[in-house]
């Protein structure tokens, strides 16, 4: 049950391995150009800019009363929310590896992969390379599911209206899907940029940034918000080329996002020692999608070594079946679903989740 003071009861250390060891037990299995930087990714950044940037141009010329043309875009659309999924995947990558050592280069790519995802790249670095990687899951985390405790706000709320759980209402969750990303962004945001006293109430959990890193948000975010303006001036102020060319693809990114990021850690157990084994999960996902998405499904293998070159990790899944099957969280993706969908999304303690009002709680799925 939560200590007194508020944080949770860890689960038994005793039964836990940290994520340094599991990297020295495995790097010596690994090949030394498994760390080497994907020189790759900035191809695939390109690439991937480059279809937003067709697609946008052909929105520009789509005329409402044409539908032949509407329905000729839509498969596109979907082809652009793949290409928003794909830059924050390989920016993401960036981040964590030396892929452009060029300073300035790097940080314009960092701020265009991330523009669409409304991440200026500081705060990408402060709340996931930083918080989110160094207490994964952990009552620290401010990306692991609020707790049945917390008091009400309304992000809290907006969990409980938008995130998988026994509890949510089918609405809410397509509704969610669009949408979720953005609150969380949008909450990390002016966290640090309204307050930045580590005491919000509303994040799931409140860190703060340097004033010199709050200076650079404020100016990413400025450059994030003419980047959309841009966008929206050069489709022009239509509604269905608006629609179609700018929020679809978006909407359509933002909801295969969040779908990894839901299975990622939210049917997990909390952990004080960061054991990337117990607190993670990995999906099993046709190897058309781990391509078209750079291996982002081998979550738990990232974990262990973040700055890795993704081709490399299934490489690193298989040590893992070999060393440690009877701890490795990995799913097939419907059942990762599944697991969410019967579970409620407020921790009680670290192995027990409940509802919004406490009154079903069931264990944690993995624990």
């Amino acid at each position: 049950m939560p200590h007194p003071s508020g944080t949770l009861a860890p689960a038994d250390p005793q039964n836990l391995i940290a994520q340094p060891d599991y990297a020295r037990a495995l790097r010596p299995l690994l090949p030394d150009e498994a760390f080497t930087p994907d020189r790759a990714t900035p191809i695939v950044l390109g690439l991937n800019g480059a279809i937003l940037l067709l697609g946008w141009a052909m929105a520009r010329q789509l005329d409402a009363s044409h539908w032949q043309g509407l329905l000729i875009f839509l498969p596109f659309a979907l082809v652009m929310g793949n290409a928003v999924v794909v830059l924050l995947f390989a920016t993401h990558d960036v981040m964590h590896s030396k892929a452009i050592r060029q300073p300035q280069l790097r940080q314009a790519v960092q701020l265009l992969g991330l523009a669409l995802l409304w991440m200026p790249p500081t705060l990408w670095k402060a709340v996931h390379n930083r918080e989110h990687h160094g207490k994964t899951n952990s009552a620290q985390d401010p990306d692991r599911n609020y707790t049945l405790e917390q008091p009400p706000s309304w992000g809290k709320w907006i969990q409980n209206l938008f995130v998988p759980s026994l509890e949510v209402h089918p609405f809410w969750l397509w509704v969610g899907m669009t949408s979720a990303w953005g609150v969380h962004a949008f909450r990390n945001l002016t966290s640090v940029l309204l307050f930045n006293d580590g005491s919000t109430r509303y994040p799931v959990v409140s860190f703060q940034v340097s004033s010199r890193e709050r200076r650079r948000i404020a100016l990413e975010l400025a450059a994030v918000v003419l980047v959309h303006v841009a966008i929206i001036g050069f489709i022009g102020l239509r509604p269905v080329p608006l629609l179609l060319g700018y929020f679809l693809p978006i909407w359509i990114g933002y909801s295969v996002v969040i779908a990894y990021i839901y299975t990622n850690h939210m049917a997990c157990q909390i952990t004080e020692t960061n054991d990337p084994l117990i607190n993670s999960i990995s999906l099993k996902m046709p190897g058309i999608v781990d391509t078209l998405h750079l291996n982002f499904s081998y979550h738990t293998e990232h974990h262990i070594f973040p700055g890795m070159n993704p081709a490399y990790y299934p490489q690193v899944r298989a040590l893992l079946l070999e060393h440690y099957p009877e701890r490795f969280n990995l799913l097939g993706a419907r059942e990762a679903w599944r697991l969410l969908m019967q579970t409620p999304r407020h921790y009680v303690d670290a192995t027990t989740f409940a509802s919004s009002c406490g009154t079903i709680t069931r264990p944690c799925p993995l624990s």
